[in-house]
């Protein structure tokens, strides 16, 4: 799997050899992986960070997979996708799993390639411009293979970071990003970057790409979080 199509992926199970086995598979395949074995850890990360996709036991010690499932949607309004994994197969469990908020759900005993699979598809359907090799958010345009950015066809000087962090907010477009999800995504996992790594870049991809409202595009931070990469009517910026 290419860099560009890993996923940050986050764990909730509480058997401690299936999260492990699970977390082998998943970044043997080049994902990120965050596990998690009680709800009250992932839902204190969870209400920090951000993820592509989120793995979820059914049956929890102390908070039900649905309960979890429900604190994501209602609570905190998040639309990261959501694959249930159980040994419930019944019917009414999967549309009960389903009717939650659950993206797909996949029955215990797990495979690993079908499990790479589902995430693949979900991937695609969550995220359809994540797989492409050029993003193209008129006027912007990037070429993820030869990392040249232009605006109007007009070429752009980026860094190397400076460019995978512009195309990584341009395929997460309208999604809010942690800072530790960018580092992760950008930098890879280096303990010795500090978040304000992020906001050093921001600044210069904001300056240098002209994201701003007259144009059509807001990046707005949110406090302890990270930022959101909008794209906005400049007409009605321009009435206000």
């Amino acid at each position: 799997m290419s860099e560009d199509a890993a996923v940050r992926l986050a764990i909730l199970e509480d058997d401690t050899l299936q999260s492990e086995t699970l977390a082998d598979w998943l970044r043997h395949a080049g994902h990120d992986v965050h596990a998690f074995s009680q709800s009250r850890d992932f839902i204190r990360v969870a209400g920090r960070e951000s993820f592509d996709l989120c793995l979820i036991d059914w049956v929890l010690p102390e908070m039900s997979g649905t309960e979890v499932l429900h604190w994501l949607r209602e609570d905190r309004a998040n639309d990261t996708p959501v694959i249930f994994i159980t040994a419930r197969d019944a019917e009414e469990d999967i549309v009960t799993a389903l009717g939650a908020g659950a993206d797909d759900y996949l029955i215990k005993p797990l495979r690993r390639f079908e499990l790479l699979s589902r995430i693949d598809a979900v991937m695609r359907r969550a995220r359809p411009q994540a797989s492409d090799n050029v993003i193209d958010v008129p006027p912007f345009s990037f070429d993820v293979q030869s990392k040249r950015a232009t605006i109007d066809g007009e070429p752009v000087e980026l860094t190397d970071k400076e460019f995978d962090l512009a195309a990584f907010l341009f395929k997460n477009l309208g999604r809010l990003l942690s800072r530790g999800h960018m580092l992760e995504a950008v930098w890879g996992r280096n303990p010795n970057l500090a978040t304000r790594t992020v906001d050093t870049h921001i600044s210069r991809v904001r300056s240098k790409l002209g994201l701003r409202p007259e144009n059509g595009f807001r990046l707005t931070p949110t406090y302890n979080y990270g930022y959101r990469l909008e794209q906005i009517d400049a007409e009605d910026v321009a009435a206000d």
